[in-house]
């Protein structure tokens, strides 16, 4: 693996390369990104393509991608502008590209903007909560979770993303009239450290949840796009996310094993299937016409 450092006005844009450029057997790079998960949440994911030259990177602001321009909120056309000047710097032509939640709307965005960059975009429970017929209500429960981390640090709000991102179905009264989530419930620290940054919790990456693709642009893209779901996923939102971006491009979503982090393996983040996961990408990947 080599580690380049691309220079933007905005930041600076770390990145992984597995495999030699130009790809061998004349397939293009595989494109990895996350948000705000960062280059090392696809270790064992890109692992398990040693065949293919795998790139990652971390956006700007996050891991190793030092921010330059002032700014502590993520857009995803700022994001997509980055993925692009990434791509170009590969000098290998067009990616085909696998991206998660919040990677998964930059890559819509990318799509929408740079067309020509990607082949294949599988697009992984992408968390577009203002798609769902509960939209408003999503939008309330988002606050729920910012509010819980202002006023009671890292803990409280984790807990609070835990409730939310669990809950099965609309979000009701019931989901509402519900306590504050106790963080000691999910083995969470009560204790306060004072940090209000995380761009998970804050309200830094509202930009993200509440993008809307441009179909259009997407439809008239040559790029062959994928909506993925993992089966765990059905009901909780980032499966009736995912559902609903689908909708909204005349697509159907295709299932992957496990959850909303299925590639994971415990290194990072709760341990999915990530044997079976990348056996899934790779199917999908392949199936190209």
């Amino acid at each position: 693996m080599k580690t380049y450092t691309l220079e933007t006005p905005g930041a600076d844009l770390v990145h992984d390369v597995r495999g030699p450029l130009p790809a061998d057997g004349g397939r293009p790079p595989l494109l990895m990104i996350g948000q705000p998960m960062d280059a090392s949440g696809f270790a064992a994911l890109a692992a398990r393509f040693p065949d293919r030259t795998v790139v990652t990177y971390d956006p700007r602001g996050l891991g190793r991608s030092i921010r330059k321009d002032g700014r502590t909120d993520h857009t995803p056309e700022v994001q997509a502008e980055d993925v692009h000047a990434v791509i170009e710097a590969l000098g290998a032509g067009p990616v085909e590209m696998f991206a998660s939640s919040g990677g998964a709307v930059t890559a819509l965005a990318l799509v929408a903007r740079h067309p020509g960059d990607v082949t294949t975009l599988v697009a992984h429970e992408p968390p577009l909560i203002t798609l769902t017929p509960d939209g408003p209500a999503a939008v309330r429960a988002r606050a729920r979770v910012r509010d819980a981390y202002e006023e009671r640090g890292w803990g409280a709000g984790m807990a609070a993303f835990i409730a939310m991102t669990s809950w099965e179905g609309e979000f009701t009264d019931a989901y509402f009239a519900q306590p504050d989530a106790d963080p000691a419930a999910f083995g969470m620290p009560a204790e306060d450290d004072g940090s209000r940054h995380d761009p998970l919790l804050s309200d830094r990456s509202w930009a993200i949840s509440g993008y809307r693709p441009d179909a259009g642009a997407v439809a008239t893209a040559s790029t062959r796009v994928v909506i993925a779901v993992g089966e765990e996923s059905t009901g909780v939102q980032t499966g009736r996310t995912s559902v609903a971006t689908a909708e909204l491009l005349g697509r159907r979503v295709t299932t992957f094993p496990s959850h909303h982090g299925g590639f994971l393996d415990g290194a990072h983040g709760y341990p999915g299937k990530p044997d079976e996961f990348a056996q899934r990408l790779r199917e999908v990947l392949e199936d190209a016409p």
